[in-house]
């Protein structure tokens, strides 16, 4: 059977939507290490701690990408080779003649320029007088401006005020210790349980009282965007909701209020708050 995480109707086997709220079902995949059934997208297997991929593999196997060799483009314009001889530009198109003319088969025409009077004048002219540097003048700085007691406070326009972002954040409560416990909001997925040598707890509950009853890989908090699910990862004692069983392979929509009791009889509960 599977519980749908919306209204936690007890759907069969194979079914992809809840047939109570027709809420999409989440879908499964045995683990490739154990065989245990796991969703698809969970990163460890709650049996054995196997680690997956969102594809099922074992995470780091990936292939290098294929790119094609790269060809080079031929050029639009096939540049024409500079006469022998030819320095600059001036001298390029007195031996070279323009295209139309080469074109037109027309001899080339030469274009003679005209003398200038500095060509025939090669006296160096007078040099211009120059102007006495200009006097500065200090000026005494500026009084500064005190404003007056009685003037009234500057006038903010409307819609030029600061606006501040709303980050929101979510925590859980230990009822019987009334302990605050913050989500970390750099993590994705936060697993809760005991120390172990397979999936380090980043909410350990070790030191609570009653916390023999709870497993070292217990339940799992997923965060995708402002929304946060809780699923059992294959816990001994079992995760309860609202004092209904979480089925294993299932996760739940967390909302405000809702109570968390992990493993039974209610011994280590969690109240889950957003903000």
């Amino acid at each position: 059977m599977i519980v749908c995480p919306n209204c936690n109707h007890q759907n069969p086997d194979g079914a992809t939507q809840c047939e109570a709220c027709y809420t999409p079902l989440p879908a499964t995949m045995p683990c490739p290490n154990c065989g245990a059934s796991v969703q698809t997208d969970a990163a460890f297997c709650g049996q054995c701690g196997f680690r997956l991929n969102a594809s099922g593999s074992p995470a780091g196997e990936t292939s290098a990408p294929n790119f094609p060799d790269l060809v080079a483009p031929e050029p639009l314009i096939e540049p024409e080779p500079l006469p022998v001889g030819a320095s600059n530009p001036e001298e390029l198109n007195q031996i070279s003649p323009p295209a139309s003319e080469r074109s037109s088969g027309l001899p080339p025409t030469v274009v003679s320029q005209p003398p200038t009077p500095e060509s025939e004048n090669t006296s160096p002219p007078d040099p211009a007088p120059v102007p006495p540097p200009p006097t500065v003048t200090s000026s005494p700085p500026p009084l500064p401006v005190v404003p007056s007691s009685s003037s009234p406070p500057p006038v903010t326009a409307p819609g030029t005020a600061k606006t501040q972002l709303q980050i929101q954040s979510a925590s859980l409560l230990h009822l019987q210790t009334n302990t605050q416990i913050e989500l970390p909001a750099n993590l994705s997925v936060i697993h809760m349980g005991k120390p172990n040598d397979q999936i380090p707890p980043d909410i350990d509950v070790s030191g609570f009282p009653n916390s023999e009853i709870v497993s070292r890989v217990h339940a799992d908090i997923r965060v995708e965007g402002d929304t946060y699910y809780i699923e059992d990862v294959g816990s001994s004692n079992g995760t309860y909701i609202n004092h209904t069983p979480l089925s294993r392979g299932n996760r739940h929509r967390l909302r405000p209020g809702d109570r968390i009791s992990l493993g039974k009889g209610d011994q280590v509960t969690f109240l889950f708050q957003s903000s």
